[in-house]
């Protein structure tokens, strides 16, 4: 239940003396004056308020009654209530002939801020169950019959199909207000969305085949949302797969942030092996198959192998595609992909294979950065 408190009983009285001449008080359930146009009357107690809490009804002292009541003025005192129960008097000063007239109004008005504080408060209460919930769809130590209960429990109804957003924010700026102003927009847009960390989102929404996440992209731009970067899922319709996508949607932006940091919107479906080995980036299997990547890389000096092996796969292994994005004859690439194929050990250049070599490479290249950057630090502190 809403207890009254001083903030607002001072923003209804500040509200009514806008528009009265007369001096507004609001006492609490206890007759303690918590809020009032007179400030030395703050915090006393108004034994015409103690009255209307006794008897649950108005209170009309004149100037002679008054004069026999310890810390009260003639007026007109009226039971506040909410959800028909009493939570405070609301206390109007001036002879009860001339104030009557307004104090069901005052009353009335204070009584839907009243209403409007406890929809407040409870919008507050559900979006910290469901940002609650959602920290722990993406918590892989939380069991999945706990995750369905506590939704339950909230009253969280989804509409399947689901996808799994993940945020990235950038850094620049006052991080923490634009966070709150993009999760603000998009729980408007009917999106669930809590934050991860400091400058990581993640949401859930319907799915919608029209939607154009570029657009929306440029949309938070333009609006100073300071999104650095989307990952979105593919659709899900259990809360099961639910859970999954989300895991999985994490590690692409992992992914993402390690090996394309410059691409700014990622699809799970069209990254689902490269996020599902770049899980697997410190397996013992996986540094096994990148081992021969280093006869690559180590004759392929100018990068001209490599470029080619990533345009081969981002052109789906069509040869005449990729000659042509290459500026080069389908003959020379014939050539370098059968050079790639004998560096690595390979007794031939199937597509299939070379497809695997590019997606190793980039996790290759990705781990060969992580192991400069950590010998860079030793290195440094050596050289000072």
């Amino acid at each position: 239940m809403l207890a009254l408190d001083s903030a607002l009983a001072q923003l209804i009285v500040d509200r009514a003396m806008a528009i009265l001449p007369y001096n507004i008080n609001v006492m609490d359930d206890q007759g303690m004056i918590i809020g009032t146009g007179d400030p030395q009357r703050l915090h006393t107690r108004h034994e015409g308020a103690q009255l209307v809490l006794a008897n649950r009804r108005v209170v009309e002292i004149d100037s002679q009654a008054a004069s026999c009541l310890r810390g009260v003025r003639p007026g007109v005192n009226l039971p506040l209530l909410h959800a028909e129960r009493l939570i405070g008097v609301l206390g109007i000063t001036g002879e009860p002939e001339t104030v009557r007239p307004y104090a069901e109004l005052v009353r009335m008005a204070a009584e839907v801020l009243v209403e409007q504080r406890q929809l407040q408060v409870e919008r507050h209460w559900q979006r910290h169950q469901l940002e609650s919930w959602l920290c722990q769809l993406a918590d892989p130590t939380t069991e999945l019959v706990q995750l369905a209960a506590e939704g339950e429990r909230i009253g969280l109804l989804l509409a399947w199909r689901q996808q799994v957003c993940v945020l990235e924010m950038t850094e620049a700026g006052d991080t923490l207000q634009r966070r709150a102003r993009l999760i603000d927009a998009l729980s408007r847009q009917g999106q669930l969305c809590a934050p991860l960390s400091a400058r990581e989102l993640i949401c859930c929404r319907p799915f919608s085949a029209e939607r154009d996440d570029h657009a929306w992209l440029a949309q938070a731009d333009e609006r100073g949302w300071g999104v650095a970067r989307l990952c979105v899922s593919d659709p899900q319709a259990c809360i099961g797969d639910l859970r999954e996508a989300a895991l999985a949607t994490r590690s692409l932006l992992a992914f993402a942030q390690a090996c394309r940091p410059a691409q700014r919107l990622l699809r799970l479906e069209e990254h689902r092996l490269s996020t599902l080995l770049f899980s697997q980036r410190d397996s013992w299997l996986l540094r096994r198959w990148l081992r021969p990547l280093e006869r690559l890389i180590a004759a392929d000096q100018d990068a001209v192998l490599r470029e080619t092996l990533r345009c081969w796969r981002e052109h789906d292994g069509h040869a005449q595609e990729c000659a042509q994005a290459l500026g080069i004859h389908r003959n020379t690439l014939r050539y370098r992909l059968e050079r790639i194929a004998e560096l690595v050990g390979l007794e031939q250049a199937r597509q299939d294979q070379l497809m695997f070599l590019s997606l190793g490479l980039e996790l290759f290249q990705e781990r060969t950065r992580t192991c400069a950057d950590a010998l860079a630090g030793p290195r440094n502190e050596l050289l000072r």
